[in-house]
């Protein structure tokens, strides 16, 4: 009786396990279980990629008006401005007089932005409360200079000096003002800071309530170089808030409504999507305890790792992990569509993860056809091969990246700064701009100018024509043995046999099969139902 209940219970647990292995389809087929999942993620796709299309066109009116106005900006108080930046600064200026005019003209500009400006801005209160305009500069604390002597005696302390501009003066009472004669010897830099605000009308044509917005913006005469050269930045940080008083006829009350009762619904679905893959890997996970008790009661050893690997499904991990993101990203999205919030990077960043989790999971489902899982066995395959590789390979891109910036930085403008001599590095190894690097090295140094094209040559070489190419070949070595498997079978561990096995007693089988049956169904009727696993 007891070797009749341990073939009894041998057999339901393989049942369970193939059923556990089993695609949606061949579960339906087997026990008529309708593949929740699956269709649940059917329509999550679809769902996610409609509410993360909407909320992009939404963001993208938001980020247009930014900028937009930050060109504006930029035409209004920057005398001069030729509608492109020279580098990472807007303009310069080279005489004493263009300092002064350029200044004074800011400070007209804004005095008479009402009557010039074609946006609907008006002044906005800045972190003292104040409306009007802020001005401080910067310079060494006192000190003489005489170049044709060489001679120099200077405080290196740095003083701070500041004046708020009101709209009560005229600009003549500004340029009389004693805090603007400026000592350039001395200066370091003056900065004009001031805040708007603006209300985005554009976003009423989408049937949307429109944003209000502060631009906090600060001008800066940038002298510490001293070079007879004065860079003039503009800098705009623009912050939505939410409008106080709020009074628009038409639908867009109702189409807000509408939204957001289809972000609710959103949140519903990954809710279930949830709750269906977490039962999923506890059952999973109750299901193999089950199975490595057996193999050690029954073979006196223990599974492999990868055995034990087989029964936590890596694709409902990202599926939880995708749900959890669209969720906080929805109830951002419903509060920025209330005007509650107004952090549309947070939610971009956590729908556009999501959304792609969604459609990477897909894989999953395709991967039940021979033909295309084979990517997955790939990529599963030559991961840790290509992870060692990367980190070898990783410890001579940063040689180069540093060895350029601190060589070639002051000759070359894509060798900078580390992060973009690593950029550039990077598109030379993928064959992008060549010519364009060589091409753009300053000949001011004939060393350097040789060390440029040894240190290009070899580092091309080297990446593209031999590591590359081994970091291919690495791939390709896991899709040819994969193939092979394919042809001929994959190697079979403990848990594939234990499936394939059959009982040694053929006569005994057909005899009690019935019963079997019986008692495995009673089983699972019983106290063992909680522990098969439903995928």
């Amino acid at each position: 009786m007891a070797h009749l209940d341990s073939e009894v219970k041998e057999e339901c647990l393989r049942e369970d396990l193939k059923f556990y292995f089993m695609n949606p389809c061949e579960k339906y087929r087997a026990r008529h279980q309708i593949p929740w999942k699956l269709g649940l993620q059917i329509l999550k796709i679809v769902m996610v990629t409609t509410q993360l299309v909407r909320f992009g066109l939404s963001n993208q009116m938001v980020v247009a008006f930014k900028e937009e106005n930050t060109v504006a900006f930029k035409h209004l108080f920057l005398k001069g401005y030729s509608g492109t930046d020279e580098d990472d600064y807007s303009c310069s200026v080279y005489t004493q007089e263009d300092v002064y005019e350029s200044i004074f003209f800011a400070l007209s500009q804004y005095r008479q932005l009402k009557n010039i400006s074609l946006g609907t801005l008006g002044y906005g209160e800045n972190e003292d409360n104040r409306i009007g305009l802020k001005v401080c500069k910067q310079h060494y604390k006192k000190g003489t200079m005489f170049p044709s002597n060489e001679t120099l005696n200077i405080d290196s302390d740095i003083e701070k000096d500041c004046v708020h501009l009101d709209l009560s003066k005229s600009p003549q009472d500004w340029k009389n003002s004693s805090f603007f004669r400026l000592e350039f010897y001395r200066l370091l830099q003056v900065e004009i800071s001031f805040h708007l605000k603006g209300i985005d009308l554009q976003t009423i044509h989408s049937r949307e309530l429109p944003d209000c917005y502060v631009f906090q913006n600060t001008i800066t005469f940038d002298n510490k170089a001293h070079s007879g050269k004065i860079k003039i930045y503009f800098d705009s940080e623009a912050k939505i808030e939410e409008c106080k008083d709020l009074n628009i006829s038409g639908s867009i009350q109702k189409n807000t409504q509408y939204v957001l009762v289809f972000d609710a619904f959103v949140i519903v679905i990954c809710l279930a999507s949830l709750i269906l893959c977490t039962r999923s890997i506890v059952l999973a996970l109750r299901l193999r305890k089950r199975f490595l008790d057996f193999f050690l009661e029954k073979y006196r050893r223990r599974v492999c790792d990868a055995d034990q690997w087989e029964f936590i499904n890596g694709w409902y991990i990202l599926v939880i992990i995708s749900d959890l993101m669209t969720v906080i990203g929805s109830i951002l999205k419903m509060e920025i569509k209330a005007k509650n919030l107004t952090n549309y990077d947070l939610c971009s960043i956590l729908l556009g993860t999501s959304t792609l989790f969604v459609w990477v999971g897909v894989i999953r489902y395709l991967g039940y056809f021979q033909a295309y899982n084979v990517l997955i066995l790939t990529m599963q395959a030559s991961l840790p091969k290509v992870l060692r590789f990367c980190a070898c390979a990783g410890m001579i891109y940063l040689g180069y990246t540093f060895c350029g910036w601190i060589v070639l930085g002051p000759y070359h403008d894509k060798f900078e700064d580390l992060n973009t001599v690593a950029e550039c590095l990077f598109s030379l190894v993928n064959g992008d701009d060549m010519f364009a690097t060589f091409a753009q090295i300053q000949q001011k140094s004939i060393l350097v100018w040789l060390f440029s094209r040894l240190y290009l040559y070899s580092f091309i070489s080297l990446f593209i024509y031999m590591i590359l190419s081994l970091f291919i070949a690495l791939i390709t070595d896991s899709y040819d043995t994969i193939k092979k498997y394919q042809q001929n079978g994959f190697p079979e561990t403990d848990l594939q046999e234990f499936l394939k096995e059959r009982s040694s007693k053929e006569k005994y089988q057909k005899e009690s099969s019935a019963f079997l049956s019986c008692v495995c169904c009673l089983r699972r009727k019983g106290s063992e139902d909680h522990l098969i696993p439903v995928t």
